[in-house]
């Protein structure tokens, strides 16, 4: 007895693992946010952020690309661009003119994400919903 349950409970376990043709639809792609290792920063104070991002839906409201750069005690918000929810990776591009305080070459910080903005309340006032978000060190050169 023991033997036919250790030979259904082996060939249970290799079916299980073995797939079948008439699997489901894939789930769709998580939403994903990148931040490129380099910014660029010109003479008038334009700096530029860029990185790759995948989001899959975007029914409940338009989706942006929105960045952040840090350095010492200073953050700006560094553009936002409209993302394509088509489940593709995508690059994306942000800039902004920062010239108060100016920002300098070397080490920073990007705090970049997908928002939504979702019509919620009675009014169907859009309010941001942050979908994924990544931290990252950069070089600004």
């Amino acid at each position: 007895m023991r033997a036919r349950l250790a030979v259904a409970g082996a060939l249970l376990a290799a079916t299980a693992t073995v797939p079948t043709a008439h699997a489901g639809p894939a789930a769709p792609a998580a939403d994903t946010v990148t931040v490129d290792p380099r910014g660029t920063l010109a003479a008038d104070g334009t700096v530029t952020l860029s990185g790759t991002y995948r989001c899959a839906d975007d029914s409940a409201g338009p989706v942006f690309v929105s960045s952040t750069l840090v350095q010492g005690t200073h953050s700006a918000g560094i553009g936002g661009t409209q993302a394509v929810c088509d489940g593709q990776v995508r690059p994306w591009t942000n800039s902004a003119v920062v010239k108060d305080p100016a920002y300098r070459p070397g080490p920073a910080q990007v705090q970049a994400a997908l928002m939504q903005l979702v019509a919620t309340g009675p009014l169907g006032t859009p309010t941001p919903d942050f979908t994924v978000e990544q931290d990252r060190d950069i070089t600004l050169g």
